[in-house]
Formats: structure tokens, sequence, C-alpha cells
């Protein structure tokens, strides 16, 4: 699917959010990499065989606030 040289990396593999972006859409919250993942907002992509990855945003830090 990917033209690009050197090619992206393929839906299958650990690093396919490093595909270059062909298509965003921030108002709709969703963008298209070159190796056919939808990548939503919410860090949840789409592969191109129908397979759903869930939602993997980092952890925030926990702030610890102390009284003075």
């Amino acid at each position: 699917m990917c033209q690009h040289q050197p090619a992206c990396p393929t839906a299958e593999s650990a690093d396919r959010e490093a595909a270059l972006l062909i298509a965003h859409h921030p108002e709709q919250g969703w963008s298209l990499l070159c190796n056919g993942v939808l990548l939503f907002e919410d860090t949840g992509e789409l592969l191109p065989n129908g397979e759903i990855i869930a939602p993997h945003r980092p952890l925030g830090t926990i702030q610890v606030m102390t009284a003075a």
C-alpha cells in the first residue's frame, strides 16, 4: 500500500503508528495513515483487516499536593 522510500511500517508491525499521514480530520477525531490504519484521537486504531486496537493512552503522572 505504501509507496514511500523507505517504506512505512506495515499495519501489522508494532510501530505501525510511525507511518505517514494521508488524511487528517481532527474535527472528526481521526487520521488515515499510508499503511491503511485509521488512528483515532483517543489513541484507538482500526486496522485494514478490521481488527480493533483499544485506546492506549499513557497514564498521566500522579501529582501529589501537600497543604501549606
